[in-house]
């Protein structure tokens, strides 16, 4: 759905979204991104290094928390900005022979500012996993029509 700057408030909500996230989706991302770093996928490395357990990369949290507001723009194009501090890492658990997925990420987003010159809207994410925020001051600017 496509937004139109006319049709926005601050402190509108853009919506929200659980995003669930296994090791095999870690290992996808690993070969996608070239990142392969075993705290990313082997259990002892991690904890061996001081890890909870094998953590998500934190592109690739980044990337999914992004993409409620690329869904939210209808276009991927009009985000112009994304930046965010990473505050905690997102363990993800081993559910070989599970159904239970290994860590869930919760993402929900509003508009923190409007710049009716450049027609921009800033959206502020919260993101949220086992109940502690693993991303702060995840803000993207989106240009509107």
């Amino acid at each position: 759905m496509s937004q139109t700057f006319s049709d926005l408030s601050v402190g509108q909500s853009i919506g929200s979204r659980s995003i669930t996230v296994t090791r095999t989706d870690l290992v996808k991302y690993a070969g996608a991104s070239g990142d392969f770093n075993p705290i990313h996928w082997n259990e002892a490395f991690a904890t061996g290094v001081g890890l909870p357990g094998v953590i998500a990369h934190g592109m690739f949290t980044m990337g999914s928390a992004v993409q409620l507001v690329t869904d939210w723009a209808g276009d991927p194009a009009a985000v112009v900005d994304f930046q965010t501090r990473f505050t905690k890492p997102v363990p993800v658990a081993d559910t070989t022979g599970t159904p239970d997925a290994g860590a869930v990420i919760e993402v929900s987003g509003a508009i923190g500012t409007l710049d009716a010159d450049a027609r921009t809207a800033r959206v502020d994410l919260t993101v949220v996993s086992g109940g502690q925020k693993v991303l702060v001051k995840a803000q993207a600017v989106v240009l509107l029509s």
